[in-house]
């Protein structure tokens, strides 16, 4: 089962990352997603830095610090739980299956590093 929880982990991270980099970086699909959705673009490297601040949270975590991996990963379950609040109070269905992965990367995260 620690195969897979590193798996399922790194990969939580990586993509949030990735996500982290778009938001610092401006990305035009990024900014476009915030506008359609309501969300003030001053907030979009606010909630790339919290991105990018779970993902290392949970590297950490497997590194050993397993209070860490928790607090990422929660932090990460709340964070995406509130962006499929936002899409579907949006109405932006066609963006919204993205922050619902999310969502169940990070609720897989935090239900591995509390039953490891």
């Amino acid at each position: 089962m620690m195969f897979a929880a590193h798996v399922v982990v790194v990969v939580t991270a990586a993509l949030n990352a990735l996500s982290a980099g778009m938001d610092l970086a401006g990305s035009r699909f990024v900014l476009a997603n915030a506008e359609a959705n309501g969300v003030p673009l001053r907030w979009v490297p606010v909630l790339g830095g919290l991105k990018g601040a779970a993902a290392l949270g949970l590297l950490a975590g497997l590194a050993g610090l397993t209070w860490l991996w928790v607090a990422a990963a929660a932090g990460l379950l709340v964070f995406f739980a509130g962006a499929v609040v936002v899409h579907a109070r949006a109405g932006t269905w066609s963006t919204a299956p993205a922050p619902a992965c999310f969502l169940a990367l990070a609720a897989t995260s935090l239900w591995l590093a509390l039953a490891g």
